[in-house]
């Protein structure tokens, strides 16, 4: 049952087009930092979205000059937006504007901008260069948890949403880029050590985010083997059916 008032509505109607009006890119900043904020897979930490909002997808590398300061990244959105002092983490002012911005049409393709955000920057060559070996060290490099874990999340969800799904181009050789790492360090009795002696490959973790249009395509590629065991002694069909089927 929906919580927002008429009157409630339509103040959110207006704020975002006053911020869709606001010049230069302050609208466009604006309209991303409501994609991430209310489309998240769990809340962000401010630097982890200030670093999400400086990847340029045509780039091969991060910008520095890119990362906005957090007084622009929440001046962008009138108020919309708040960082919680407590735990540094970036909210909306209320969870009826969560409701109100997850409605059909207000932020379209949002799944998918995400999706495609991550996969930007795991591309990034000073990312693909990471040894495989360790998780590093996640302070300098904030936004590479976050990118690792959920963009198959974002991506599947812009399959189910959308008619133009993302353009998905894994990093290539996932199984020796530090996405695979991470990702499989999340996963319960996974560590950075196995991985180099039990891949866990492009197909395993498509089957485990449960992208079936995915997995089908790189299955019909020559290399991709659809018997490959990881330290689990999981195939990626098998990932595709025990976790596949979470959203």
């Amino acid at each position: 049952m929906a919580t927002i008032g008429v009157e409630l509505g339509s103040v959110y109607a207006q704020t975002l087009q006053r911020i869709r009006e606001q010049k230069g890119d302050r609208s466009r900043l604006a309209i991303e930092v409501l994609m991430w904020v209310s489309h998240s897979e769990r809340p962000l930490l401010i630097s982890e979205l200030q670093y999400a909002l400086a990847v340029e997808t045509e780039s091969t590398d991060l910008d520095p000059e890119n990362i906005r300061p957090q007084d622009t990244v929440l001046g962008s959105c009138l108020g919309l937006v708040v960082v919680d002092e407590e735990t540094s983490t970036v909210r909306l002012i209320h969870y009826t504007l969560q409701e109100y911005l997850s409605r059909y049409g207000i932020l379209p393709d949002a799944h998918k901008t995400l999706a495609q955000t991550c996969l930007a920057y795991l591309n990034y060559e000073k990312i693909k260069g990471l040894p495989v070996d360790r998780v590093p060290n996640l302070r300098y490099m904030p936004f590479l948890e976050y990118s690792s874990l959920y963009w198959g999340s974002h991506a599947k969800a812009a399959l189910l949403d959308s008619t133009k799904p993302p353009a998905l181009e894994l990093p290539n050789g996932y199984n020796r880029h530090i996405s695979s790492t991470v990702l499989g360090s999340h996963i319960e009795r996974y560590n950075s050590a196995s991985l180099t002696h039990y891949p866990f490959t492009g197909l395993h973790c498509a089957s485990c985010f449960g992208m079936v249009q995915a997995v089908a395509a790189l299955i019909e590629m020559k290399e991709c083997n659809i018997n490959q065991t990881d330290c689990m002694a999981c195939t990626p069909l098998m990932w595709l059916l025990v976790r596949g089927t979470r959203r």
